[in-house]
């Protein structure tokens, strides 16, 4: 059992930056990804970036060159760092991490972002 703790989001007006992380801990795997992915009031919950244990990145197209998420050494601590941001960006944003040797997902609690215009 994997247990993810978020934390960064908040309230900030458009133009400003936030930095969203995610640290995972418990039956933590070799093979692995961790990400993010958002969900807006009545919207699907959609990719923003993932990042796997080996370092390959994965970025929605809305968010790139605005967004970049890391992993120092591959540990299990993920940063989501969102610059330019916009009212668009205005969701809850999950953690996930992969477990690829069983291929199941672990969702953290969520954090939400506002972005004012």
């Amino acid at each position: 059992q994997v247990q993810l703790v978020e934390s960064g989001g908040g309230l900030v007006q458009a133009g400003g930056s936030l930095r969203l992380s995610c640290t995972a801990s418990g039956g933590i795997v070799s093979f692995n990804a961790m990400g993010w992915y958002r969900q807006a009031p009545g919207k699907q919950r959609d990719l923003v970036a993932t990042i796997t244990s080996s370092g390959s990145t994965n970025y929605a197209d809305s968010v790139k060159g605005r967004f970049t998420i890391s992993r120092p050494n591959a540990k299990n601590t993920v940063y989501l760092q969102m610059n330019s941001l916009k009212p668009e960006d205005t969701a809850v944003y999950y953690c996930r991490y992969t477990d690829y040797s069983v291929g199941y997902n672990y969702w953290g609690q969520g954090t939400q972002v506002t972005v004012s215009s």
